[in-house]
């Protein structure tokens, strides 16, 4: 754990948003085996090249992103496989991209791991009072569908998605719909998170929040406005944090 603003942490946080891919799991490893697991399947079924795949789909993916901009629709894997199958020349493929999609997402789901430690962190936070609430990017179901899997649902308070919200994260919606739904007795507001923009800076620009990014690899830590306040590779460190402060009180 390393503080960089001790004024900041001296104190229990009034509340604390977390977000969740790369954050509460590593993302990269279960992304790699879901595209793989996706893209062979895409592979045998139409006689095509690896390479023929990658280069529509990274096509694909970039249309709907461009088209569709900030918003959790941007982030859909259907649509990406929708459009895929397009640019190859093979029509929608309803169903096809269907399958495609649950392919991905299941594959995904069997190879993420929650981080050490998050679910006693969770837990001393419920202990001492202190609520939480999931800001996540993404559509409402797969990120409920990762909250399940993962057996946070009882953890959690409140989640907040860019579905819900309209936009994702650094706009200021999602932040403010999860403390509209916490209304914490103070101001004082945590924001862990991997992604030095759209979590460390959104959550200290949109709602003043303490700011702790989530390192490990490929992450890297934010610097001039994206630095964090504190960061941490290791949630026990985290919990150790929790536990000095809570005895402060």
């Amino acid at each position: 754990m390393k503080i960089y603003q001790n004024a900041r942490f001296d104190r229990l946080p009034d509340a604390i948003l977390f977000d969740t891919d790369n954050t509460l799991y590593h993302y990269d490893p279960a992304h790699e085996a879901a595209q793989h697991a996706v893209r062979e399947k895409v592979v045998d079924a139409f006689s095509i090249t690896r390479e023929e795949f990658d280069t529509a789909f990274k096509e694909a993916r970039r249309q709907v992103k461009e088209r569709l901009k900030h918003t959790a629709s941007s982030h859909s894997r259907l649509l990406y496989l929708q459009r895929m199958l397009e640019i190859l020349g093979l029509g929608s493929q309803v169903l096809l991209a269907l399958d495609f999609e649950q392919t991905y997402w299941r594959t995904f789901l069997s190879n993420a791991t929650l981080f050490d430690g998050v679910k006693d962190v969770l837990d001393d936070l419920r202990l001492l009072g202190v609520p939480t609430a999931i800001v996540t990017d993404l559509t409402a179901q797969i990120q409920f569908r990762k909250v399940v899997y993962f057996g946070l649902d009882h953890y959690f308070d409140y989640i907040v998605t860019s579905e819900e919200a309209g936009f994702d994260k650094p706009h200021a919606a999602p932040f403010q719909i999860a403390l509209e739904k916490m209304r914490p007795k103070g101001e004082r507001i945590w924001m862990i998170g991997d992604n030095p923009v759209n979590d460390i800076q959104g959550g200290r620009q949109k709602i003043n929040a303490v700011t702790l990014q989530k390192v490990h690899a490929g992450v890297e830590l934010g610097t001039g406005e994206n630095a964090p306040d504190a960061s941490f590779s290791s949630f026990n460190d985290l919990r150790k944090l929790i536990a000095k402060m809570g005895e402060l009180r």
